[in-house]
């Protein structure tokens, strides 16, 4: 039996796309955790960051629900390169073609998008909780302080001077499963430019290092605006490339009483097609 799947990235964040929005003959119904770490195994399978399920929407008034496993097999509510690559698919593919706007449903709440073109795509990745106050966590006997950000995963925000030459994976891989986190987090580690730009390399929840992370870059530009350290629009420069990061921290809206969203722009791309036989 064989999975029709579609590689993508974004900023080097890559993924594989299966889309179960219609019934495809030789497909199963259902894809496992299990056949999701045999298919992410870079080695032996396809590789990949995340695995990304377009399934259908609850809602009909949203385009599709986006299910997410990382390479261990473990569930991510969000991902915020991912929703990108997915917007670009159903800009491609979708039963509702080139539109400019879509809604797409995760763990994480809806997300909505706009694409400006092919390469430019817009998300509203909803309102956010941040913590300013400080907090700490140790790993090999070194004590960081961190801020915990919400952007429907969990974030440990740590600044450092100098984040290309911290070891990341030595210190990101222990501080995901510290006694703070019962259900693991991501970890950001940032460094800060100038007033409307930073460095961020991440250790993600369930997948390692990663080229990239939107969610990450997300949360490092909240607490670094609401810890006053930069100003909007911020570019979040990180080693696959750069995303455009804007929050209007606590803000409220006069309309709905509501923090304001963070929005996050960058691109999507397709690599190739393919199928992973089960």
């Amino acid at each position: 039996m064989s999975l029709p799947f579609l590689k993508m990235q974004a900023l080097g964040n890559d993924f594989v796309l299966v889309d179960q929005l219609k019934a495809q003959p030789g497909a199963p119904t259902e894809v496992t955790a299990d056949v999701a770490r045999r298919m992410g195994d870079r080695k032996f399978g396809v590789g990949f960051d995340q695995l990304l399920l377009l399934k259908p929407a609850k809602d009909a008034a949203n385009h599709a629900r986006m299910d997410i496993f990382n390479t261990d097999g473990s569930i991510a509510e969000m991902c915020g390169n991912g929703i990108r690559a997915a917007a670009l698919y159903l800009y491609r593919y979708g039963s509702k073609p080139r539109q400019k706007t879509y809604s797409i449903e995760t763990l994480g709440g809806i997300k909505h998008i706009e694409l400006k073109n092919e390469r430019e795509i817009l998300v509203d990745m909803g309102q956010t909780q941040v913590q300013v106050a400080t907090q700490t966590v140790t790993a090999h006997d070194k004590t960081f302080e961190y801020h915990a950000v919400d952007m429907g995963n969990p974030h440990a925000v740590i600044f450092v001077p100098d984040v290309a030459s911290f070891d990341v994976e030595k210190f990101g891989s222990v501080i995901e499963k510290g006694p703070q986190f019962p259900s693991r987090t991501n970890v950001e580690f940032v460094e800060v430019l100038n007033p409307h730009e930073i460095r961020l390399r991440v250790w993600e929840r369930g997948a390692g290092l990663t080229l990239a992370c939107g969610t990450g870059a997300c949360a490092a530009a909240v607490a670094a605006l609401a810890l006053e350290k930069v100003r909007n629009p911020v570019t979040v420069h990180l080693p696959g490339g750069a995303l455009k990061i804007t929050w209007k921290g606590a803000e409220k809206s006069a309309a709905q009483g509501l923090q304001s969203s963070v929005w996050m722009e960058g691109p999507a791309e397709e690599v190739f097609r393919g199928e992973f036989f089960i």
